[in-house]
């Protein structure tokens, strides 16, 4: 087998068998980012070769094991790596190396990965487009003159050409869903509190985003999830959230009741043949036993959008203010969220709040009578990679750089986990995904429910990036 057709579990199951060696699976790692990243530039910051293979060698020799004991990962490049260039694709934090580990980094290398270096990420995560001025931009897998997606592009790459087994992204505005979709990919969102953020700032008021993990499979992402829960008592939203936590192995999927709101009755446009790509993954979970029904809009997108590009800007302001003075040196989206986001009254925080809880309210309702809903992961197919963002779809302009995502703040705006799942490809050839969310703490049904369609459909296998190895092999 490939190292695209591989399962992360089936690589950890070799290492502790005594199959496969930590070493081994470290020069397979490296000659392969030798030969696939210069093209596709998804790992960045890779640490020196000498320093990896001692690792992976005392890693041989432990006898202390956890559940990704020997296993290469490269860190998205908006978490902190002890030792590890880190700098969220801004030329302000350039140079910066942190001395300590985030809490997430430190739940994975405690479960035994070794860490290669970075994935590539847009400025400060802002942009559903991996690119940069620190590090450049990473091209998509499948045509290396469209995007990725973002901001867990480079996540989705690697993971795409098998640079890596396992991969985490963070999602507040579609990052990880977008690019599982554009590269094939699974992604998984997860209901928050699940896993802890950092424990800097504010942890009250700014539950927008969260990490999660990324994978070939929902199986793998059930195995990583795992090791990025758990609770943590200086967090409210995470304090408990140990309770139950353990979703691998997943069970058997049971018959599901399911929605699907398309386009959302016509609020989002949508590229040609989006729809019809995402209707033919509905068709295989309809082959599963699951009914599938077309629903129309349960809430009007418009208010979504108002609230959600509300809290959006007053969160991103209130991590970028420690730059205010610096302000002309950030990215224009940046600019934009920040000066918009600082200008923000009490009261019109409050009214997207209220907006926020009538949704949530009526998405509690829904999720009474159907087990999941169904969405696609974009607007549009990958675009130029050229281009900053895309500026109309169809006929319709977009108003901001990040509109052409409305898509996704569905789910983003109320936190319930929502697994993005690939759908297919359309007739130029390029990927698509579907996201698939349900009630929240319904993480481990909604990973069954992948790994079900995963089995029935096995898109990351069947239709892999073409790269210099898989071309020689034909």
């Amino acid at each position: 087998m490939s190292e695209t057709t591989t399962s992360a579990r089936e690589t950890l199951q070799d290492i502790s068998a005594g199959r496969r060696t930590a070493v081994a699976l470290m020069e397979e790692t490296l000659a392969r980012i030798d030969a696939l990243n210069p093209s596709l530039n998804a790992i960045v910051a890779l640490r020196d070769r000498e320093v990896l293979m001692a690792e992976a060698a005392a890693a041989d020799r432990s006898t202390t094991r956890g559940p990704l004991h020997g296993l290469p990962m490269a860190i998205k490049d908006l978490a902190n790596v002890a030792g590890v260039r880190s700098t969220q694709g801004s030329p302000l934090l350039a140079d910066f190396v942190p001395q300590q580990d985030d809490l997430m980094v430190a739940r994975l290398r405690a479960a035994g990965a070794l860490f290669i270096g970075k994935t590539n990420t847009p400025e400060f995560g802002l942009g559903s487009h991996t690119f940069n001025p620190v590090h450049g931009a990473t091209a998509n897998p499948y045509d290396h003159g469209r995007s990725c997606g973002g901001s867990s592009g480079g996540a989705a790459v690697a993971l795409a050409t098998g640079m890596v087994a396992l991969a985490d992204g963070s999602d507040m505005m579609g990052s990880l869903r977008n690019p599982a979709g554009w590269c094939n990919v699974y992604g998984f969102r997860p209901s928050w509190g699940r896993v802890p953020g950092e424990p800097r700032g504010d942890l009250f008021l700014h539950s927008l985003s969260t990490n999660g993990p990324m994978a070939r499979c929902p199986e793998d992402l059930a195995l990583l999830l795992d090791v990025m829960s758990g609770p943590d008592p200086r967090q409210p939203l995470a304090a408990t959230a140990g309770a139950g936590r353990c979703v691998s192995p997943l069970p058997e999927a049971r018959p599901m009741r399911i929605g699907w709101l398309a386009d959302w009755g016509g609020a989002y446009p949508m590229e040609s043949g989006i729809l019809e790509t995402c209707e033919t993954a509905l068709e295989t979970l309809r082959t599963l036993g699951h009914q599938v029904e077309m629903l129309a809009p349960p809430f009007a997108a418009e208010r979504i959008w108002q609230s959600w590009s509300t809290l959006r800007s007053f969160s991103v302001a209130s991590g970028l203010r420690v730059f205010g003075g610096q302000m002309q040196q950030l990215k224009d989206s940046a600019q934009w969220e920040l000066q918009r986001g600082l200008a923000l009254s009490g009261q019109e925080i409050q009214a997207a709040s209220d907006l926020r809880s009538d949704w949530q309210r009526v998405a509690a309702r829904l999720f009474s009578q159907y087990d999941a809903l169904v969405l696609p992961t974009a607007q549009c197919w990958p675009f130029d990679i050229a281009l900053d963002y895309p500026q109309v779809i169809g006929e319709t302009a977009m108003d901001s750089y990040h509109r052409w995502m409305e898509v996704v703040t569905p789910v983003s705006l109320i936190g319930v986990p929502c697994l993005a799942a690939p759908a297919g490809f359309g007739p130029a050839g390029l990927p698509m995904g579907i996201q698939i969310f349900a009630a929240h703490g319904r993480d481990r049904e909604l990973l069954a429910l992948g790994q079900q369609y995963h089995c029935a459909t096995r898109w990351p296998e069947r239709r892999p990036p073409q790269t210099p190895s898989t071309t020689a092999a034909r």
